[in-house]
C-alpha cells in the first residue's frame, strides 16, 4: 500500500488529474478499474475520480510494489542549473533565458529552460524527485530559442495557475527591445492576420482575414534612431509565433540578425561588423496587473531583465 497526503500543490485538482500525474505509465483504464474496485479510495472511502482534491486528503493505492513500480515512474533530466535569475519567490521565478535556451522540449532529448529550472529546485531542496510524480513546475511563456529575456515560471500550483491566466487574458504586458533596419521615427500600433506553416516553422503576414489565420497586433516605438537601424520597444500585445518578428519585417523595418524574415545581405553585414548569430530580439520588461488572491503582493509590479552585451556592442557602432 502506498498512500498520498495531498499539498498545497496537489489540491484543487480533480483526483483522477493527480493519478494520471502519479500513475503516469498505467492506462486510464486501469484508474478507473482500481477505483471501481476500491483499491484506490480517497480518505478510506471509495471514489470515482472526480473528486476535487482539499489540502490533507488521503489517497491510498492498494496496489502490489511491483504494479507501482511499473506504472509510476519518475522522469528527471539532472542538468546544470546556472540561471540569470531576476526575480524568486515561493510561488514563481523569473528567468532572463539567454540565446540558444529552449523555454520547453520540442523533442524528448531536448534541454530546455524547465529542465534547467527543475534541476535548480532540487538542487536548493525545494523539490525532490517523490513530489515530482504529481506536481511539476513549469514556464509559463515561451521565446523562440534566439530570442533571449523574461522567462516567468510557476514554482508553486498557485504560481502556475495564475501566471497562466495572466498571460491568457493578456492582462500580463509584455514589453521587447529589438534593433530594426532603418529609421523608424514614429511610434505605431498594428494589427494583421498570421497565419503559420507547420512544416517550413515560418509564418506569413497579411492584411485580410484568411482560413487558418489568427488576428494579431504589435505596438511600437522607437528608442533610438541610428542612420541605417533602430532600436525600439515593442508592445507584444497579441502573442502569436513569430509575431513581433514576421510583423515589423512586412513593415519593412526586420530585425537585424534574423535569417528567417530578414534581408540576408544586410545581415551578413551584420554578423561580418558585430560576430551576431541570432535576431536582436529581446524580452525586456514585465508589468504586472492588479491580482487577487495568493499572488496580490505581485500587484503593480514591474521586472526588467539586462540587455544582452550583443545589444550594446551593436548600439555603439550604430551610433543609438
Amino acid at each position: 500500500m502506498r498512500e498520498i497526503i495531498i499539498s498545497a500543490n496537489e489540491a484543487a485538482q480533480r483526483m483522477d488529474k493527480l493519478l494520471f500525474k502519479y500513475l503516469n505509465e498505467a492506462p486510464k483504464s486501469f484508474v478507473y478499474k482500481m477505483l471501481r474496485k476500491k483499491n484506490i479510495v480517497l480518505n478510506g472511502k471509495k471514489a470515482d475520480g472526480s473528486e476535487k482534491l482539499c489540502p490533507g486528503d488521503s489517497i491510498r493505492l492498494y496496489l502490489a510494489e511491483e504494479t507501482l513500480e511499473k506504472f509510476s515512474k519518475v522522469r528527471v533530466q539532472r542538468v546544470s542549473s546556472k540561471l540569470n535569475i531576476i526575480y524568486e519567490d515561493n510561488n514563481i521565478i523569473l528567468i532572463n533565458k539567454p540565446v540558444g535556451m529552449l523555454s520547453q522540449k520540442a523533442k524528448p532529448e531536448d534541454v530546455s529552460a524547465v529542465e534547467h529550472l527543475i534541476s535548480y529546485l532540487l538542487e536548493k531542496g525545494e523539490l525532490t524527485e517523490e513530489t515530482l510524480r504529481s506536481f511539476r513546475p513549469s514556464v509559463c511563456n515561451r521565446l523562440d530559442r534566439n530570442t533571449s529575456g523574461l522567462l516567468a515560471a510557476g514554482k508553486s500550483l498557485a504560481g502556475l495557475q495564475t501566471l497562466s491566466e495572466l498571460f491568457r487574458d493578456r492582462s500580463l504586458k509584455k514589453y521587447y527591445r529589438c534593433i530594426v533596419s532603418g529609421q523608424v521615427r514614429e511610434g505605431c500600433r498594428i494589427s494583421g492576420w498570421l497565419t503559420k506553416d507547420a512544416k517550413t516553422n515560418k509564418v506569413t503576414i497579411s492584411k485580410e482575414k484568411t482560413a487558418d489565420a489568427s488576428r494579431i497586433e504589435t505596438e511600437y516605438y522607437p528608442v533610438k534612431i541610428g542612420t541605417a537601424a533602430t532600436l525600439l520597444e515593442v508592445h507584444l500585445i497579441t502573442g502569436k509565433t513569430h509575431q513581433i518578428r514576421a510583423h515589423l519585417a512586412s513593415q519593412g523595418h526586420p530585425i537585424l540578425g534574423d535569417f528567417k524574415y530578414g534581408i540576408t545581405g544586410e545581415n551578413q553585414k551584420y554578423r561580418k561588423a558585430y560576430g551576431i548569430q541570432s535576431q536582436l530580439l529581446h524580452a525586456f520588461r514585465l508589468e504586472f496587473p492588479e491580482i487577487d488572491g495568493p499572488l496580490s503582493y505581485l500587484s503593480g509590479k514591474i521586472f526588467t531583465a539586462d540587455i544582452p552585451e550583443t545589444f550594446h556592442k551593436v548600439c555603439r557602432g550604430e551610433g543609438l
